[in-house]
């Protein structure tokens, strides 16, 4: 019999139906259906009209019988008028059911109008953590990018356009019924979104394979999704046709939704999510340039576990000490960034010292702060922006 022990402090694990594969976005109809779809509000977004998968749902949807409204006014980094404005619509054409056909903007929007549709009230009053008291509606998500899991997790993210910053709700309750994950939709993203995406879905891994609620459950998840994307995610950008490289970086995202979203995030987010809601920049773009920043500022609390994820970047740590390691992964992070083509500092992205105290004033509310391994205060976080200036 093995000494080994294993770790038997109390975990949960919550995740949604899903189906992975080519073409699992045909199954639409009869998930909805079953679901007991009777009037479906789809939700997307105006980009997404225009490549075709869009129609394709909608001709499905005919073929099994099931009426649809669609509400597309939705922008990158969702804004909380615009989940109020969906709701009502729903409420308005008695919808029974959501489908959300996008990005993490569009899904997060979704999951937002289903708050509000059976919680009558402001989005703005349901801000972190179990704070929904009624279930929203059934949800299905059809991602149509390789990064957020916004279709698997139990997060949503608005933009809270008269504070400038993005609320992080976090419930059980908006987690999807059914998520159809389909490697074939990638292929229609530009690189910089493909980047962008990719470095979403890494520092999700990262961050919830050292979060403090971690379990031998989310690990194995955020390793291989570690080690998904940094051996597909330049394939994907060289060679966007190439379906097993998408595939595989579909995989890496969900992998890492199941991670996040039972583990946690971390100061990537909390900093992020300040950043993106006060200069609106793309969320993936933002984690991409704090990743390394914040690695550095944790390093000394799980050097362990950085040490595991710099072994799948092909660093060799036998001879070097804790403090090389750490300069090497933060090297090999700052490298792809350069790579995918992701700007490396803030200051390229309009960024300047003055609004450092206000950002970091805004992220240390954040609830991912929470399961960061080293908890962080408001001096952490401005010294965090400041090197990734």
């Amino acid at each position: 019999m093995s000494n080994s022990n294993i770790q038997l402090s109390i975990r949960k694990f919550v995740a949604p139906e899903f189906i992975f594969g080519s073409d699992s976005r045909l199954m639409v109809g009869q998930y909805c259906l079953k679901l007991g779809g009777k009037r479906v509000l789809l939700v997307t977004d105006k980009g997404l009209l225009n490549t075709g998968w869009v129609s394709e749902i909608e001709e499905i949807l005919k073929e099994w019988g099931v009426e649809y409204i669609v509400f597309s006014d939705i922008l990158p980094n969702p804004r909380d008028f615009q989940v109020m404005e969906g709701a009502d619509i729903y409420l308005k054409n008695r919808c029974n059911l959501i489908l959300a056909i996008g990005g993490g903007s569009v899904m997060d929007c979704a999951k937002g109008i289903g708050i509000v549709s059976t919680n009558n009230s402001h989005i703005s009053n349901f801000e972190g953590v179990d704070r929904i008291e009624r279930p929203i509606p059934p949800l299905i998500c059809i991602p149509t990018t390789g990064g957020t899991a916004a279709d698997v997790s139990q997060f949503t993210i608005i933009n809270n356009i008269e504070e400038r910053y993005k609320m992080a709700i976090i419930s059980k309750a908006i987690v999807p019924d059914v998520a159809l994950i389909d490697p074939l939709i990638l292929t229609t993203m530009d690189n910089y979104l493909t980047a962008c995406t990719g470095m979403d879905a890494l520092s999700h891994a990262f961050e919830a394979y050292v979060s403090n609620a971690s379990s031998p459950f989310t690990d194995m998840y955020s390793l291989e999704a570690i080690r998904l994307i940094k051996e597909n995610i330049v394939e994907t950008i060289t060679s966007p046709k190439d379906i097993q490289a998408r595939g595989k970086v579909m995989l890496a995202s969900l992998y890492a939704g199941l991670a996040f979203s039972n583990a946690s995030l971390g100061c990537v987010h909390s900093l992020a999510h300040s950043l993106g809601g006060f200069m609106d920049l793309a969320h993936g773009e933002c984690n991409a340039i704090l990743l390394p920043h914040v690695v550095d500022f944790n390093y000394s609390a799980e050097s362990h576990k950085y040490s595991t994820i710099s072994q799948i970047f092909g660093i060799k740590t036998g001879a070097l000490t804790k403090d090389e390691i750490k300069r090497e992964l933060i090297n090999k992070l700052l490298e792809l960034n350069r790579e995918l083509g992701i700007v490396t500092t803030l200051k390229k992205r309009g960024v300047t010292t003055d609004i450092i105290p206000l950002l970091a004033s805004k992220a240390i509310k954040d609830p991912c702060n929470a399961t960061n391994p080293i908890p962080p205060v408001k001096r952490d976080l401005e010294a965090i922006y400041s090197s990734a200036m």
